[in-house]
């Protein structure tokens, strides 16, 4: 492994010299990954490339900043995440709730909370969902629908694991309320 330079090295050699090496190998590294992810969450593959593209060029072209004492992988997401969702905000609500509720249809074994949701009308859970918080609403697409862990979703959504939590738990008590 003594050629293999680690993820801030690569990440500082873009940023102070342009150095294509280094960003090819942080390519290479994390497209693939990062592809994978959003196709979790956005059914349409071009659309997926295109946010992978955006994600690196963002990289190379230094208008994403990374934090040495950040997580690589977590700060990518951030970035392809946001992107997708710039993305998506095109098709509005409808498009975006169907997407998620195919997603929940194709997974192989369903979770207590898609067999919930699922069981539920979807003018239902549409008008249920649109009444919860951006925030709540944020934490339930990472938990849920993403299926990320708690970690995981404080990473992308920039907050502590805690809040998480307790945005889930809210999230999830006031859709039962209304669904109930």
């Amino acid at each position: 492994m003594s050629g293999t330079r680690s993820d801030g090295e690569l990440l500082r050699a873009i940023a102070a010299d342009s150095d294509r090496r280094a960003f090819e190998e942080l390519y290479r590294r994390y497209a693939p990954w990062l592809t994978a992810r959003l196709r979790g969450r956005c059914a349409d593959p071009a659309v997926v490339d295109d946010v992978v593209q955006e994600t690196f060029l963002a990289v190379w072209r230094g208008t994403a900043r990374y934090h040495a004492e950040g997580d690589a992988a977590g700060w990518l997401w951030r970035i392809g995440s946001r992107r997708l969702v710039d993305a998506l905000r095109g098709d509005g609500a409808r498009g975006r709730l169907r997407q998620a509720l195919a997603r929940l249809r194709h997974r192989d074994e369903a979770s207590a909370e898609e067999r919930v949701l699922a069981g539920v009308e979807h003018g239902d859970l549409a008008g249920a969902l649109v009444r919860l918080s951006p925030e709540l609403r944020a934490v339930l697409q990472a938990t849920v629908i993403d299926g990320l862990t708690t970690r995981e979703a404080a990473v992308l959504l920039g907050i502590p694991p805690g809040t998480v939590k307790t945005r889930a738990m809210r999230a999830r008590r006031q859709l039962r309320e209304e669904l109930a």
